[in-house]
């Protein structure tokens, strides 16, 4: 893996643990001599994980849409901002430029992009890996919200494997080198 796109709130949230963790996982990216690529922001857990890896050394490509760039929260330090025209321009680029996907507490954008990336994988439109940082069990009503869509049958329960989850940066990106997308076959 070259680079991982990262997709997080452009807010702190509540506790300190999640800024604390975004640095982390900014640190361990850098140790694994792995790019981030991230929404562009200067705000929020954006910025945090953004400066993380800068300061540790490390490249950070963001991607901005203009209208974005325009409210002033664009990160100008990076090692590279992309401006595009729209949302879904930022998130092909960021789709495209990756290895991987990580989603760390955020808000509705967070889950947006993160719920594409893995509808995609179920799809067969990629074969990357998609990982949740699990900070503090963020993400533990959405796991049971996952097993309750495959008890209920509307997820298929061989699609479980490709939600990688870890409350441990250094442990996700070790379930994400490891990872196998199955072969699932037709839907």
């Amino acid at each position: 893996m070259k680079r991982i796109a990262v997709y997080c709130g452009s807010s702190l949230g509540a506790s300190h643990d999640y800024e604390k963790a975004a640095i982390a996982l900014g640190h361990e990216l850098v140790q694994n001599d792995i790019g981030l690529v991230y929404g562009g922001s200067r705000t929020g857990l954006m910025g945090v994980i953004a400066n993380a890896v800068l300061e540790a050394g490390g490249e950070v490509i963001g991607i901005l849409p203009t209208h974005l760039a325009q409210r002033e929260i664009a990160h100008e330090q990076l090692t590279q901002l992309i401006t595009v025209d729209t949302m879904h321009e930022r998130k092909h680029q960021m789709i495209e430029l990756s290895d991987g996907f990580i989603a760390m507490p955020g808000g509705a954008g967070t889950m947006e992009e993160y719920f594409e990336v893995i509808t995609w994988s179920q799809i067969g439109l990629h074969h990357k890996p998609c990982g949740l940082l699990n900070v503090k069990g963020y993400y533990d009503p959405l796991l049971h919200f996952f097993e309750h869509m495959v008890q209920e049958k509307f997820v298929r329960p061989e699609y479980a494997v490709l939600n990688l989850v870890s409350d441990k940066p250094q442990e996700l990106l070790q379930l994400m080198r490891q990872f196998q997308h199955p072969d699932i076959g037709s839907n």
